[in-house]
């Protein structure tokens, strides 16, 4: 009897056992539970994370490999997470994707990250983030896609980051980085706008040379060069006599600089006391002579930069963005003429500047002649000097003349999205899926960014292909500004003047004149319509049969006819996430704007539908079909 119950006692406690260790957390359950742990999750968005399930495939922001519940992306956005990122991300050996952007996150970018060697993307954007990127970035060798903008970053770029040999997109922009970028490898493929609004910055990347604390350009030997060989044996008197000579020798240059600063100084008080009395003769003999008219107002004699007070013409660069000597930049926009023009806005008229360097910027001229033109170039002026988006057009600076102003922008020479896909067809330059891709993810960022990230809130009111401006890594930048509305309050969506193009306007904005986020919203899902279509809105082929590009892609879909949707042109289109931007582009045109998503999180759905969990799968070595 007693060995009866022996029996079954260790019958029942092996059962025990095996069935606490069947339904125990895996290892990288625990370790979510530790990053968990140094979060701060305000609105309890990870409550159904609990040690009491087998494994965390099912919690929220988490999928995992199928096959063994190894944990392969984490995606928390837009989730207001406050803490720190848990130095034990380190243990999840098969992250593929992190995507922990729009939060309130702080402290450091844990070293143990780049322990996770299977990772592809890191979002880590508009967070509060301090301290620098780890130098050992270069261990995560199959990353393509880095995001760390809008952060309080700071410190050099690691040089790791060159041999990140994958990586497609960089985006460093809105930190405080500081130092030289160096030219090796993959980060010599970036230009500008992945490094905006860091102005410590140097590189050829960011059009702006290094320097050393003299001003000269830094020319740093290698310490390789057989040049920088320091013989080994030499007696203590020859040491002593270069040391001196040297000594002697920065003594001397030093006084000829002195002497030099001195007499320019004398020269330069001396010409500009003369400029001053020559100007106040001729301003007292006869205002009207310094003057004449010109196709912006006046022209005057640029070089006398005192002159610009009393005819009423003023500059102003932001940020330090236009580097060049006020008279030239006078003389630049003076001699634009027809030749010069390259577009035309709703508001005026688009111009090409070509610098003495060669450097190319594009100029919008507004006519004060216009209606309402003064208010919305204010409104462009206070909106666009403050803003600084990789995927924005930059506003460089802004001039006002006595009968025009002018507003200076980065010159974009791809032109418009439009251009490619309605106009550059015949030349064969056709846009592949990925470029596509990469056009969607972007504009909606720089879209997002006016809702979401500026305060007050901007609604662009006039969202369509032709504003959407292309780089030469056809990456895409939003332009033309002039229809901005500033949100002061988001119950008062009153604007009673209809701006926009036809098409791309939503039904209760036609109606009502009313513009809101949610009107951007229809637009944009008409855009993604484009991409994928190759039509305008208003397609001739079926705005005769009394419809638009949304009207026709719904009828096309319940008659289950996809491929005929997508643009014939690009033949290397993937259906699944064909049908990703078609249900994402739906959302956007709902006829009902209240069940329009935001752009925030039209943006996840992007990042999560097209670009999730394997974003390598959207690269191609040409950007062409």
């Amino acid at each position: 009897m007693r060995v009866l119950l022996s029996c079954l006692f260790s019958f029942i406690f092996a059962s025990t056992l095996w069935s606490i260790g069947s339904s125990a957390l895996t290892l990288d359950g625990l370790t979510l539970l530790e990053i968990k742990s140094t979060l701060n999750d305000s609105k309890n968005f990870l409550g159904n994370w609990q040690a009491t399930d087998e494994n965390p495939c099912n919690w929220t922001g988490i999928s995992c490999y199928p096959n063994d519940h190894r944990v392969r992306s984490i995606n928390l956005p837009y989730m207001q997470l406050g803490g720190i990122i848990s130095p034990s991300i380190g243990k999840l050996k098969g992250l593929q994707r992190l995507a922990l952007h729009q939060n309130n996150l702080h402290g450091q970018i844990p070293n143990e990250l780049t322990n996770c060697t299977e990772l592809r993307a890191l979002y880590l954007r508009n967070n509060y983030l301090q301290g620098g990127i780890p130098s050992n970035f270069g261990n995560l060798t199959f990353l393509t896609i880095l995001d760390l903008s809008s952060n309080l970053l700071k410190g050099a770029i690691p040089s790791s980051i060159g041999h990140l040999t994958r990586l497609h997109y960089l985006n460093l922009s809105t930190n405080f980085f500081s130092g030289e970028i160096l030219d090796i490898g993959v980060l010599s493929t970036f230009r500008n706008n992945s490094f905006i609004g860091n102005l410590d910055l140097c590189g050829q990347q960011v059009n702006k040379p290094c320097q050393t604390s003299l001003g000269f350009p830094a020319v740093l030997p290698h310490a390789e060069s057989d040049e920088v060989a320091v013989p080994t044996k030499r007696s203590s008197h020859y040491i002593k006599g270069v040391m001196i000579g040297a000594m002697l020798t920065m003594v001397l240059v030093l006084v000829m600089l002195l002497a030099f600063l001195w007499i320019y100084l004398l020269s330069k008080k001396e010409r500009a006391v003369k400029r001053y009395t020559e100007v106040k003769k001729q301003l007292n003999h006869d205002t009207s002579k310094l003057v004449y008219l010109s196709k912006f107002g006046f022209r005057i004699n640029t070089c006398l930069l005192i002159m610009f007070i009393f005819v009423g013409t003023k500059l102003i660069t932001f940020h330090g963005d236009l580097p060049y000597p006020s008279c030239e930049i006078i003389e630049k926009l003076e001699s634009l003429d027809e030749e010069d023009v390259v577009g035309s806005g709703g508001f005026g008229t688009v111009y090409r500047m070509v610098m003495n360097d060669c450097q190319t910027f594009a100029v919008k001229r507004i006519d004060r002649s216009r209606e309402g033109s003064d208010q919305v170039f204010e409104r462009e002026l206070e909106i666009l000097g403050s803003i600084k988006h990789i995927n924005l057009v930059n506003m460089r600076g802004y001039c006002r003349f006595p009968a025009s102003k002018l507003l200076i922008y980065d010159y974009l020479a791809m032109g418009s999205l439009d251009d490619f896909l309605h106009e550059c067809k015949e030349e064969g330059r056709l846009l592949n899926w990925s470029a596509r891709l990469k056009i969607a993810l972007g504009s909606a960022r720089g879209l997002a960014y006016l809702h979401h990230d500026c305060c007050p809130k901007i609604v662009h009111r006039d969202i369509k292909s032709s504003n959407i401006l292309l780089d030469e890594n056809l990456e895409p930048h939003v332009s033309d500004f002039g229809l901005a509305q500033l949100l002061v309050d988001e119950d008062a969506h009153v604007t009673t003047v209809v701006a926009g193009t036809f098409g791309y306007l939503a039904p209760e904005y036609l109606q009502s004149g009313i513009a809101s986020e949610k009107t951007d919203v229809y637009s944009f899902g008409v855009l993604l319509l484009e991409l994928v279509t190759g039509k305008r809105p208003t397609d001739p082929t079926f705005a005769k049969r009394g419809l638009n590009v949304v009207g026709w892609t719904n009828t096309l879909l319940r008659e289950n006819r996809l491929e005929d949707i997508v643009d014939k042109g690009c033949t290397d289109a993937i259906m699944e996430t064909v049908e990703a931007i078609l249900e994402i582009a739906a959302k956007c045109t709902d006829a009902n704007p209240d069940e329009r998503p935001t752009m925030c999180q039209v943006l996840q759905l992007l990042e999560q539908e097209v670009m999730s969990p394997y974003p390598s799968d959207y690269e191609s070595h040409s950007d062409y079909c």
